[in-house]
């Protein structure tokens, strides 16, 4: 009996068909005219609670863009300072240090190694020079 009673209370939540079989199920007949009419003005409530917070939303976005206006902030602006920002915060990560160490090391060496070369070749350029 235990296991009929499992299967009859799954744990798992709704998925694919399930939700399609309830999605189209008519629930209304299973209501009493009260439960129905209740319904009915909690679905009113919410619809004018949305109506509002998208009015106040927009509201406030209007009231964001002016201050934004009065600050001299447009969009370039806030790009420039995101963009400075974000390089600020990839210079001081311990990964670009190190890349930015190595790197600066290899371009030391490879300026003394092209001065060298260009001293041998002056030099072989003045050895042939004499003969």
């Amino acid at each position: 009996m235990e296991a009929q009673a499992q299967g009859l209370l799954e744990t798992e939540p709704l998925q694919g068909r399930d939700e399609d079989a309830v999605a189209s199920a008519d629930f209304s007949t299973m209501l009493s005219e009260e439960e129905k009419e209740e319904l009915k003005a909690e679905l009113v409530q919410l619809e004018d609670e949305i109506t509002t917070l998208r009015q106040v939303l927009s509201a406030k976005e209007r009231h964001l863009v002016e201050i934004k206006q009065k600050l001299g902030m447009n969009l370039m602006n806030e790009l420039k300072q995101n963009f400075s920002k974000s390089w600020h915060d990839m210079q001081t990560t311990p990964a670009y240090k190190k890349t930015h160490e190595t790197l600066s090391h290899a371009g030391q060496k490879a300026t003394a190694a092209f001065s060298n070369v260009g001293t041998a070749i002056s030099k072989k350029f003045g050895d042939m020079r004499r003969k």
